[in-house]
């Protein structure tokens, strides 16, 4: 299994509206999430502690909040809010 992330449930319903540079900004941050999530959980598929609670993320025009699934190697991004 590979490290990935999604909207949760679709990209339409978390960040429909959304200009795209801020989804552009919101896409480059998920992908760095996702790589700091693969180093830091080295085999996430075997994880079994409990993993971290969701969390925010700040970019050019708003944030984002996530939530990090080590078991399912995924960062699933919950709600877009634009400013």
């Amino acid at each position: 299994m590979t490290w990935r992330w999604e909207y949760d449930p679709d990209e339409d319903y978390v960040g429909g509206g959304s200009p795209s540079a801020f989804v552009a900004e919101i896409e480059k941050q998920a992908d760095e999430l996702v790589r700091a999530a693969a180093a830091f959980y080295l085999d996430g598929s075997t994880y079994q502690e409990v993993g971290s609670k969701g969390n925010v993320a700040h970019v050019s025009g708003g944030f984002f909040l996530y939530l990090i699934v080590p078991r399912h190697e995924c960062l699933y991004a919950h709600q877009v809010t634009y400013l």
